[in-house]
């Protein structure tokens, strides 16, 4: 039977009780990507950013903004500058993903906002918020995109956003399924926030 993964799973504890899924817990030596051996930027990259930063905040101050607006204001741009959309990385939009179930008994569909390949490695699935919901809303449908990798010997990453804030998780299948996230960011706060996370997908991209 299909469901569809935002009526399966409605909360962090619906994804790790339906998709046999534990929270590492490692004082994080599991998901090392987003803290160590980072690309530098250049002046070019930064500038990038500033302006994409400026724009968002410009746009931002006139109130909420839905999410097909957050995804053209700032996730497009981002993943510009990031160079995802250049070779040798694809981009998939609205891609559907199936997820059978242990039992096999059921079978989890949905859509992910944007998904990006490497030979068909998924590098990271983007799923996107309007700024009026919590950024963590996200959270539990987009582990389980992450578990939806056909190719469970490699790690899945993901990046989520509501345009205020972002952050990325780590997803790993094999022997068993474990997750970690990395820590909040806030390009709102400074645009050095999303410096930081621009050199995160960056390295996620040359891994």
């Amino acid at each position: 039977m299909a469901i569809a993964v935002t009526e399966a799973i409605a909360s962090l504890q619906d994804a790790e009780q339906l998709l046999q899924l534990s929270r590492c817990d490692d004082d994080g030596d599991f998901f090392t990507e987003w803290q160590q051996d980072l690309p530098a930027l250049s002046e070019g990259d930064r500038a990038a950013l500033g302006q994409l930063r400026r724009r968002y905040l410009y746009q931002r101050s006139a109130g909420q903004l839905l999410e097909g607006t957050v995804n053209l204001l700032l996730t497009s741009p981002l993943l510009a500058i990031v160079g995802f959309y250049d070779p040798p990385f694809q981009i998939r939009a609205e891609a559907s993903v199936e997820l059978v179930i242990a039992d096999g008994a059921e079978v989890l569909q949905g859509r992910l906002d944007v998904l990006v390949l490497r030979d068909r490695l998924w590098i990271v699935v983007i799923e996107s918020k309007k700024t009026a919901l919590s950024v963590w809303t996200a959270l539990p449908q987009s582990l389980a995109y992450l578990a939806a990798n056909p190719d469970p010997d490699r790690p899945s990453f993901g990046f989520v956003t509501n345009g205020d804030e972002m952050f990325l998780i780590k997803l790993q299948q094999q022997p068993q399924r474990y997750y970690d996230l990395s820590r909040l960011f806030s390009p709102l706060t400074s645009v050095g926030e999303l410096a930081i996370v621009t050199q995160i997908l960056r390295n996620l991209g040359d891994l």
